[in-house]
């Protein structure tokens, strides 16, 4: 199975950008979106469906033009879980989970911390989001978590280190992300790249991604009962409808 993870920055801005075209050749059984910043009326559903993908769900915050997460896959799983029930998470259509016989795939969108208010948002996120996901897991032991989590774990993950102060690469952050995988995760890529440098999201600004000044921030998350499942894990630089690109996973079962 093959699984992408693309936070797009805007679905239709995507499209307009080729976004189909690249999907129906990169060739995914499932694609985990990020930030659509639409609502299902607000797009032509028809045309995911004739690039391949007939079964396509959406959680788009109650604000319009914000957040939300989207999911497309070629298979109809067995069911769909929009959100996480937990009222300030959800408002923002940050979770949507699809679930198969043996595995469920989640698409998760983590605040970014842009100013202290968001910050204090994003901290308390990952503690309920942590919380949610120690219950989940032990209903689904095989879990994959596939998204923007808008934190760069490791040095090897972001071109300036010494950006300790900056919300994506503050140690509080990048300690919560080495909870999150020590409570039973394995951070695909890196499991199968430990020393390859690449990242997911330039800025827009200062050439940055012509220079290759990026982060690391998108992540495919495996819980470990699958970690023998785990056969290629890759990021797709080449693809650009938005700031960030998409990240790849490939799993044998």
């Amino acid at each position: 199975m093959k699984i992408i993870s693309y936070n797009v920055n805007g679905i239709r801005a995507a499209l307009n950008k080729g976004f189909i075209q690249w999907l129906q050749a990169a060739n995914p059984d499932v694609i985990c979106i990020q930030e659509t910043k639409a609502h299902q009326d607000q797009l032509t559903l028809s045309d995911f469906e004739n690039a391949g993908y007939p079964y396509h769900y959406w959680f788009s915050a109650e604000k319009k033009g914000y957040s939300s997460v989207a999911i497309f896959c070629k298979e109809a799983p067995k069911n769909v879980v929009y959100g996480t029930g937990i009222k300030t998470m959800d408002a923002e259509g940050r979770n949507l989970r699809i679930d198969y016989d043996g595995f469920s795939i989640m698409s998760l969108y983590l605040p970014s911390g842009t100013n202290d208010d968001r910050l204090g948002f994003k901290f308390k996120y990952m503690d309920d989001f942590q919380v949610y996901i120690n219950h989940l897991k032990q209903e689904i032991p095989n879990l994959i978590i596939c998204g923007d989590y808008n934190i760069c774990h490791q040095e090897i993950d972001i071109h300036n280190p010494k950006m300790k102060d900056v919300s994506g690469f503050l140690p509080e952050e990048r300690a919560w992300m080495s909870d999150f995988i020590n409570n039973g995760f394995i951070d695909s890529y890196r499991h199968l790249n430990p020393e390859k440098q690449e990242y997911s999201w330039w800025s827009y600004r200062a050439n940055s991604r012509a220079n290759n000044k990026g982060w690391r921030l998108d992540y495919a998350m495996v819980s470990e009962p699958l970690k023998n499942n785990i056969s290629r894990a890759y990021i797709l630089s080449e693809a650009k409808h938005s700031d960030h690109c998409p990240i790849a996973l490939e799993l044998k079962f």
